[in-house]
């Protein structure tokens, strides 16, 4: 059954305790965390209060024990630094295993495992980091304004100028510095614009 959930959902390992997956539309999530004994989940949908799947996902790790973090990437507009920050901030706080997903498991949770490799193993994993934009095995084929994504884990490099990225996201990152970086390579129309944020209410 682990075999058939974890390929049914698009599981693959980022690196040691560090894993990455489609959201679990099709039933058995709880099976599927408890096969790999995940003490964490990102979310890169965000914040969802209004829609069922995620008050499910809240109350199941709940009742699991896992660790649930929510980061709202878009797959579409280029990442506000709250985001950025959010999501660099989970990597910290996250106990590993960790699961990160989306809703497919293509192109928020390649970004999402190119970041996280380049924040642990630095500038000379970025063939590393690249190589999470594959079709193969894990299903990224960028649709229109998508292939921002393969780009951002290059510009975060070359931007941050060997701080840690981690610091980098909440000191210096600049979604409209990615933008202009972007027009000067010819990929203005790699993106939808610049993400909005709503914070979600203190609770």
């Amino acid at each position: 059954m682990s075999a058939l959930l974890d390929r049914l959902y698009n599981l693959h390992w980022v690196a040691d305790g560090v894993a990455r997956s489609a959201q679990p539309y099709l039933g058995f999530y709880a099976a599927f965390l408890k096969s790999h004994g995940f003490r964490s989940l990102i979310n890169l949908r965000g914040h969802n209060p209004r829609f069922a799947w995620w008050h499910r996902e809240r109350a199941m790790c709940e009742r699991l024990g896992i660790r649930h973090f929510d980061v709202k990437l878009s797959s579409r507009k280029l990442p506000a630094r709250e985001v950025v920050a959010d999501l660099f901030g989970a990597f910290e706080a996250a106990p590993l295993p960790m699961l990160m997903k989306c809703s497919g498991g293509q192109d928020r949770t390649s970004l999402a495992a190119a970041l996280y490799l380049l924040e642990k193993k630095g500038a000379t994993a970025l063939p590393e980091a690249q190589a999470q934009f594959a079709a193969w095995p894990y299903l990224h084929l960028p649709g229109g304004h998508q292939s921002w994504l393969r780009e951002f884990p290059a510009f975060a490099l070359e931007d941050a100028g060997g701080m840690p990225l981690h610091e980098w996201a909440v000191k210096r990152y600049d979604p409209q510095a990615l933008k202009k970086w972007l027009d000067a390579r010819g990929l203005s129309q790699s993106h939808r614009g610049i993400q909005g944020v709503k914070r979600k209410a203190a609770t």
